[in-house]
């Protein structure tokens, strides 16, 4: 009777402690606006609201990269950035991306990039390639936000730039350990 007793509170304790455990490697979302406006700076007006959108859509991130990049593209383009990878109660990770891209776009820009992660098991698992549609309207400076998907992993970059910048573009993002300055 003592072994039932102990097993059926041993279930019990997992049953119940397995979502808390879940969530605590998940970022809140004041959390995540607070740090996004602080790296954005002054410049980040609507920040707030964007993140709430993508908050709505796909929950809270379990991952985080803070980075900068630059990208130019007459017709044919090409982006490069470099960051660092947080997941929540683990270590930091250095990451690099490139990608060409294709499509009716020109003109160069840079941004700092704040890139809400979801469902990435490990930092592993970033460095591969990830799919990308993106559209573009600097002027100046502006903010934008989409989203790349490979499998179950969902990329949403923020981007807040300079430059001058019009168009839509189809190519990938490939993430990498190293800096290369092949974009394919």
């Amino acid at each position: 009777m003592i072994k039932h007793t102990l097993l059926l509170i041993s279930i019990f304790i997992v049953f119940i402690s397995t979502p808390l455990l879940a969530e605590e490697k998940n970022y809140e979302k004041d959390t995540v606006i607070d740090d996004a406006a602080e790296f954005f700076g002054d410049g980040a007006k609507g920040l707030g609201e964007v993140i709430e959108k993508i908050f709505k859509e796909h929950g809270r991130p379990n991952a985080i990269i803070k980075g900068e990049e630059a990208s130019g593209a007459i017709g044919i383009g090409a982006r490069y950035g470099s960051g660092v990878l947080s997941m929540k109660n683990s270590s930091k990770t250095t990451v690099h991306w490139t990608g060409p891209s294709i499509g009716f776009d020109a003109g160069a820009n840079a941004s700092k990039v704040y890139v809400l992660i979801y469902h990435l098991p490990n930092s592993a698992a970033l460095f591969q390639r990830f799919p990308a549609i993106d559209g573009s309207l600097y002027f100046v400076g502006g903010i934008s936000a989409n989203y790349h998907q490979s499998d179950n992993i969902i990329l949403a970059p923020l981007r807040l730039g300079a430059g001058l910048r019009a168009g839509v573009n189809v190519g990938y993002m490939k993430y990498t350990r190293k800096k290369t300055w092949n974009p394919f």
